[in-house]
């Protein structure tokens, strides 16, 4: 099932997509998609409904699609996660998961604009696979386990800025986090229907030129381990979003470093995920 939020900024309305790709509203049953919606049954409630045909039908017509998942508690990223984008960025292949913290404000919808920051000269793009969490994880036992507690995927563009990330701070933070530095969506896709979270391939475009095309099979530490090594040292709630990181094909790591300037345009897709698209423009 692939659930979604539409409508103006701040005021979203939950919906669910439909097999026949029509549109239907969730407003009857909840007032948005957020963490106690997934914590309380909120998918199969949505699943059950729709099945049913009680759910209105919505009108896509110039309805903006919001992040599918509303008001996320935090957003951990992994880094480094892909062998071929550690060796294009120069760095050693990490022996454990790299984790980084991202200001939740930072998530936005899949077609909004992106803001480079003022002073930004080394704004970049990087496609991942985002796993959004259902159920509370806390000192999971193994790997196995993490299945339970995520509620789905979407796609997230884990947009950086390289001169703050990496030359003002030892930590990320300060690149990682400017506003609207994180595009979610369009849908957030349940397990049923993502199939094999290891099984995907994710492809990202800088003004129709292919910049990334990679698979999840490459990922050095796999979606289950992550959310179970993650639960070792802080607590995952519902509604919380986990990065996975981005394969090679970074501005970073291409001949000349082409950052993004404004009005540059960036299509992200991952495979049953659906499709991002936006616009860089000057904070």
């Amino acid at each position: 099932m692939k659930l979604l939020r539409v409508g103006a900024p701040g005021a979203e309305a939950p919906a669910v997509l439909g097999a026949d790709g029509r549109l239907f509203g969730l407003s009857e049953l909840t007032a948005d998609i957020d963490g106690a919606f997934l914590a309380e049954g909120g998918i199969e409630r949505a699943r059950e409904a729709l099945a049913a045909g009680r759910l209105p039908e919505l009108d896509p017509r110039d309805l903006r699609v919001g992040a599918p998942v509303a008001r996320p508690g935090k957003v951990v990223c992994v880094g480094l996660n892909y062998r071929d984008h550690a060796q294009e960025t120069g760095a050693a292949v990490p022996g454990r998961p790299v984790i980084f913290m991202k200001d939740p404000a930072t998530v936005v919808g899949p077609y909004d604009e992106v803001l480079i920051p003022r002073g930004s000269v080394k704004t970049d793009w990087e496609v991942e696979l985002a796993v959004v969490i259902g159920r509370r994880a806390r000192y999971l036992a193994d790997p196995a386990e993490a299945a339970g507690c995520i509620a789905g995927f979407a796609i997230s563009n884990d947009v950086s800025e390289r001169e703050f990330q990496l030359e003002y701070s030892p930590q990320w933070d300060l690149g990682k986090s400017c506003e609207t530095f994180n595009p979610l969506g369009p849908w957030l896709v349940t397990p049923d229907e993502a199939g094999d979270p290891q099984a995907l391939g994710l492809r990202l475009a800088v003004n129709g030129e292919l910049r990334q095309n990679g698979h999840t099979k490459n990922m050095i530490f796999q979606v289950g381990y992550l959310v179970h090594y993650l639960s070792q040292y802080l607590v995952l709630n519902p509604g919380d979003v986990v990065n996975t990181g981005t394969p090679a094909g970074v501005a970073l790591g291409l001949p000349g470093t082409p950052y993004l300037r404004a009005g540059d345009t960036v299509t992200l897709s991952i495979d049953g995920l659906g499709t991002q698209r936006q616009r860089f423009v000057d904070a």
